[in-house]
């Protein structure tokens, strides 16, 4: 039972209402109670059918966005070195291209991006379906949110979704736009919404292969324990000599990326593809 009406009609049985009722009012009380009453009910209604009116939207919304995960996958194979300071980027076919972006100035690292070409502008279709959006998370390899040059190391591999449907992209940066700055309803209702299309999202994948950093010479931070314990795991190479400063840097990193596209796909050249399960 709604709890509007589980609590009206607790009122309704109140021994105070019941006592009335026994105790055989005048006719023009009696019209005042129903009158009272039926204002009562009339403002119970409005409220439950507001309530309804928006699950059911949002409801609507997140079943449009919930399509059935396909069988099959295009499995796309990619390997490339990223240098501090210097984007890079591979097109992986229908007019989208994988970047690594440098992460701002102050930090070393880089921002995992996947966008059109030309780019279609912040929030790209990667970090849409990858939240949480604005904490540490898997699509940022950096000295950034407390992390040293190690424990990014140490967070090996990163799994991540992204978009690849244009107009699903297109209606994401909507939703992500509303979820910062709309009303708190139509915000629950964009965030509902942007959850179900990153769960429905493609996969991917990003393994770091080896490295040349600078360690940073802080303690790791509480979170960061279990990556700064794993870094090792992680093949690189040590700058000799470097002064040490806090979160130390990450000179360059080589790397593999994997992505499971729709099976219509068509990558372009040199990339190479094969049919695989979905995760």
């Amino acid at each position: 039972m709604n709890a509007s009406i589980f609590r009206f009609s607790l009122l309704l049985s109140h021994p105070l209402h019941e006592k009335r009722a026994s105790s055989a009012p005048a006719e023009g009380e009696r019209a005042s109670v129903k009158v009272e009453n039926l204002a009562r009910w009339a403002q119970v209604l409005t409220r439950v059918f507001s309530r309804s009116l928006l699950c059911a939207l949002q409801l609507a919304a997140l079943a449009s966005a919930q399509t059935p995960h396909p069988a099959a996958c295009r499995r796309v194979e990619i390997a490339g070195q990223a240098n501090a300071g210097v984007e890079w980027r591979q097109p992986i076919g229908q007019g989208w291209v994988f970047r690594l972006v440098p992460i701002a100035a102050g930090y070393t690292g880089w921002d995992l991006v996947v966008d059109r070409t030309p780019g279609a502008g912040f929030p790209d279709a990667l970090l849409l379906a990858t939240p949480p959006y604005d904490s540490i998370n898997e699509r940022e390899i950096g000295t950034t949110y407390g992390l040293r040059s190690q424990d990014a190391l140490g967070w090996n591999p990163r799994s991540f979704r992204f978009l690849t449907d244009p107009a699903v992209f297109a209606s994401a940066q909507k939703l992500y736009r509303d979820v910062h700055s709309a009303a708190p309803s139509v915000s629950n209702s964009a965030a509902q919404t942007l959850l179900a299309l990153a769960a429905h999202a493609s996969a991917g994948q990003f393994r770091i292969l080896d490295a040349r950093i600078v360690p940073g010479a802080a303690d790791p931070a509480p979170f960061a324990q279990a990556w700064a314990l794993r870094a090792a795991r992680t093949p690189h190479t040590i700058v000799p000599n470097a002064p040490p400063t806090p979160r130390g840097r990450l000179e360059w990193i080589r790397f593999s990326i994997t992505l499971r596209l729709p099976i219509n796909w068509n990558p372009p050249a040199p990339l190479e593809s094969k049919i695989t399960p979905c995760e």
